[in-house]
């Protein structure tokens, strides 16, 4: 199945990405026209579809403009619509769209925002995950509680460990810093740090990484590891009270 993936990076820190795939192109989320408008033009591809994640500004402040010169279709979740730009189709949990069943399927990912979606890709092994799961670290709880937010991270690392996770922020470096505070004695958290801050020296992105790496690194996805635990001395508390207490934590970093 051809399937490629554009990282865009926009504004200061965010990302829109642009997916070809069998049922043509799609913009996911519109931070900001004209670096989404530049990378289109520059491989000759036309948007049939923009699909956003949430509502906040810096995710969907593009799409009249993208609208008007592509005349592409604006989708976004259901429980947000009233939030959204005006939506073509308003997208509900668990719908899944494209020519083959389930091309592209909607998560719902309630915590950053309360209607919050991401957009995974089975066959193209690919997850789009916005604020809700981030390279080290997860979105802000600007809305829902941190047992939504761990619900829906917990969705996230049941999907195959290959797949590619793109979030929507540079946020990696300062993540990482954090993760350390978190756990750290993981030797591969160490290594991956030390490839971020090569990776940023030279202005690459560090969102968009393997399932697996996460599942590996990112302490907000390792709330029922034994050294997490004991560093925080919760061992005795749920896995959903560690994770409160780390994105506590965070927000004070």
């Amino acid at each position: 199945m051809p399937f490629e993936v554009v990282t865009v990076p926009c504004l200061e820190d965010n990302y829109a990405y642009l997916v070809n795939g069998p049922d043509g192109v799609a913009v996911i989320d519109a931070p900001e026209a004209e670096p989404i408008i530049a990378a289109l033009e520059a491989r000759g591809w036309t948007p049939g579809v923009i699909m956003l994640t949430h509502h906040h500004w810096d995710h969907v402040q593009a799409v009249d403009a993208l609208k008007v010169k592509y005349n592409c279709m604006v989708m976004g979740p259901k429980d947000e619509e009233d939030q959204l730009p005006k939506l073509d189709f308003a997208l509900p949990d668990g719908f899944s769209g494209g020519k083959d069943e389930g091309l592209c399927q909607v998560i719902s990912v309630p915590g950053h925002t309360l209607g919050h979606v991401a957009f995974y890709y089975p066959k193209g092994g690919a997850v789009f995950t916005a604020d809700s799961l981030m390279a080290l670290g997860c979105g802000r709880l600007f809305e829902g509680t941190a047992d939504m937010m761990w619900e829906s991270l917990t969705k996230l690392a049941a999907l195959p460990p290959e797949t590619m996770v793109y979030s929507g922020h540079e946020y990696t470096a300062s993540n990482a810093k954090f993760a350390l505070t978190i756990d750290p004695e993981n030797a591969q958290l160490i290594s991956r740090v030390q490839d971020i801050e090569t990776a940023r020296a030279e202005n690459r992105p560090t969102a968009q990484v393997p399932l697996a790496l996460e599942l590996a690194t990112n302490p907000f996805l390792r709330a029922d590891d034994p050294a997490i635990r004991k560093g925080l001395n919760m061992e005795d508390a749920t896995d959903a009270e560690v994770f409160a207490e780390i994105r506590a934590r965070k927000d004070q970093f």
